[in-house]
């Protein structure tokens, strides 16, 4: 029996950079999770009888809203719905699904690198056919809906066990339950070079992986100690849990400390890594080295054709604007395009699907391919194992000569998490305003050379993305950006995102805080942020 429930809008169901990400408290509302999702079907036309994916990365209150949304989709018209074994799927897991299976969509329930529990965060995001997360245009539509939205539908069944793989009937609808790691694992296995890999864990090759008790515990723990032959203990915190084990699963150096000083020690293992709650970020550690964001994307671009996917090279390269040039650098040496575009995983889904660009990258730990539409943080860490087992070199090592090569881009960014929401709006505000002045002042004696704020016109479909970060820009190659950031629950997270450019290879082994102090020290005189937050330090620095 399919009931229609009266209802009425909430005014918060504005979809951010990943969807829709509040308090779990928030979500427990009733008819909050319903009307979003009714919005998100509302939103969409010519679905009757197609599939749709549904999964999460098992945080708290995740196989509640699996049961709704089943029982809505269900209700809505859709005519088979895939859901990962136990409610799990990574998020690059689930673009997978959605591409191999032609699935007219998918809904994700995650807020990614974020806290859960009880009273923790929760998200739920669109993804569309391509198996990305779903462009402005469609998110607009969705949040105009949840703004009207007076009547949701839902299917009056019991709940479908998620534990047992295998079909049944939810009303009309088929359901099939899926192992949510097979078809991953199928994919990265024709994309790299695992008898290599193979061969390099066989002969001694040591690793530490740490899955933050999230979602990519069980495709690491699959990938690596099954497939691949490293030893068992190689993934750590593998079983996902509702609350993450307590952990922040964000891996930054931060949040993934233990990591960290197991790759500082003495008797480090070759090589470390670490993914977030849903598993599309990445953390890359050396024996003695930690690999920035910025320069693994760089990094993973210029030795791509050593993995049999990428044999035949790159289209193009594309990172986010607060992501550091040095990706940059590696596309000129290549002769390939290179795409700047705002933060916000969807805006490389154009460049991908158009074959613009092969490989793209952010700054907060996200770098996948056209494997998927999505950031994917096991992705990464394998082609980093495929570049070590076939150059048979250090992570250092290889670092070291590629900077040697292309210049090394110092570079860190400042959060400051948390902060009253009006004290930030007022800074960005006030920096906004100053911008056309700014051009050939001195700041802590740097000169800007210009200054804007940052928009972007896709090249594909000529659409245009305004106020997407205050670049300010130095002469010499130095550059301080400020963005707010659309991935919180609570107040307002300021970054502060810092870069110099060195070509001097004499110069490559400063401590990034000392080859940064004077943009660090610029950026404070410009934004004033001590004085308007009352921070007197970020609250992360990666």
């Amino acid at each position: 029996m399919i009931r229609t429930v009266p209802t009425t809008p909430f005014d918060d169901q504005k979809p951010g950079t990943s969807g829709l990400r509040k308090k779990v408290p928030h979500f427990q509302q009733p008819n909050y999770v319903e009307n979003f999702v009714q919005s998100i079907f509302d939103s969409l036309e010519n679905f009757a009888g197609k599939t749709l994916v549904i999964g999460g990365d098992g945080r708290y209150f995740n196989r509640e809203v699996i049961q709704v949304a089943l029982k809505m989709a269900a209700a809505n018209g859709f005519g088979r719905v895939l859901v990962g074994r136990g409610g799990i799927l990574s998020t690059p897991a689930a673009s997978h699904v959605i591409r191999k299976f032609r699935a007219f969509g998918g809904i994700i329930l995650s807020a990614s690198h974020n806290p859960g529990g009880p009273t923790e965060d929760f998200g739920i995001k669109y993804n569309i056919g391509n198996g990305g997360p779903a462009p402005e245009k469609y998110t607009n539509a969705i949040y105009a809906g949840s703004r009207e939205i007076t009547e949701y539908r839902i299917l009056d069944a019991p709940d479908v066990d998620l534990d047992i793989t295998g079909t049944t009937m939810l009303g009309p609808m088929q359901v099939e339950v899926i192992d949510p790691v097979a078809d991953y694992a199928e994919l990265m296995e024709s994309l790299f070079d695992f008898d290599a890999i193979r061969a390099a864990f066989a002969g001694g090759f040591r690793m530490a992986f740490d899955a933050m008790s999230a979602v990519t515990g069980p495709y690491a723990t699959e990938i690596l100690e099954n497939r691949l032959g490293a030893p068992k203990g190689t993934v750590r915190n593998g079983t996902p849990l509702p609350d993450f084990g307590g952990h922040h699963p964000d891996p930054n150096l931060v949040h993934a400390r233990d990591l960290h000083d197991t790759m500082m020690a003495a008797d480090a293992p070759d090589f470390g890594a670490a993914s977030d709650g849903d598993g599309d970020r990445n953390l890359i550690i050396g024996r003695g080295i930690f690999v920035t964001p910025s320069d693994s994307l760089a990094l993973l671009a210029a030795n791509a054709h050593l993995a049999p996917g990428y044999a035949a090279g790159l289209k193009g390269i594309a990172r986010s604007m607060p992501t550091s040039a040095a990706a940059d650098r590696v596309a000129e040496a290549l002769g390939i395009g290179i795409y700047e575009t705002p933060t916000g995983w969807k805006f490389f889904g154009n460049l991908l699907d158009a074959g613009l660009a092969t490989i793209c990258g952010e700054e907060s730990a996200g770098t996948g391919s056209d494997h998927v539409r999505e950031k994917d943080g096991l992705w990464a860490v394998l082609l980093w194992l495929n570049i070590l087992a076939v150059r048979k070199q250090s992570v250092r090592d290889i670092v070291e000569a590629h900077w040697a090569e292309h210049g090394r881009n110092y570079y860190a960014r400042h959060d400051y998490e948390a902060i009253e929401t009006a004290a930030a709006n007022d800074l960005v505000a006030d920096l906004r305003n100053r911008l056309a002045a700014l051009p050939g002042q001195a700041v802590a004696g740097l000169t800007i050379a210009a200054a804007d704020d940052f928009a972007y016109l896709d090249p594909v479909d000529g659409s245009e993305s305004a106020h997407q970060g205050i670049r300010v820009l130095f002469e010499g190659g130095s550059r301080a950006v400020f963005r707010l950031s659309g991935t919180g629950t609570s107040g307002a997270t300021l970054r502060v995102y810092l870069e110099r450019f060195e070509p001097d290879p004499a110069r490559h082994g400063l401590a990034t805080a000392e080859a940064l102090a004077e943009v660090i020290a610029a950026a404070e005189a410009l934004a004033g942020i001590r004085a308007r937050t009352g921070r007197t330090q970020p609250d992360v620095i990666t």
